[in-house]
């Protein structure tokens, strides 16, 4: 089974964007959600224990959701996205994904990572 990381960069100040909250849900059949794991980004922007030691995923639809209303608020920045969704397939069994966050008060991208 496939492994998931992800690594939240602020690319307005040049630096790993640290307490950013996030939240990652699984997609069921019906379309529901169900929350898998909450964390918060570190100094490093990462979120060392977001799953469990050994924990995998499964082939689905993901969604993790990054709480940057927050994050922004503790610096005192005003930004223009409170929060940012992102929401991706995962399908082959045996590859490590990885989806990073690149923000700024007025902007962010992702993509599928190594």
């Amino acid at each position: 089974m496939s492994t998931l990381s992800t690594h939240v960069l602020d690319t307005n100040r040049g630096r790993p964007a640290a307490g950013v909250p996030i939240t990652l849900e699984l997609q069921g059949d019906s379309g529901e959600w169900k929350q898998l794991a909450r964390g918060v980004t570190n100094d490093d922007g990462r979120v060392r224990d977001f799953l469990p030691q050994g924990a995998r995923v499964e082939p689905g639809v993901y969604r993790m959701s990054f709480d940057t209303g927050a994050y922004f608020r503790a610096l005192g920045v005003r930004g223009f996205y409170p929060s940012v969704t992102v929401v991706f397939e995962l399908t082959a069994l045996d590859e490590h994904y990885h989806v990073p966050l690149l923000l700024s008060p007025f902007g962010y991208s992702t993509y599928r990572g190594s």
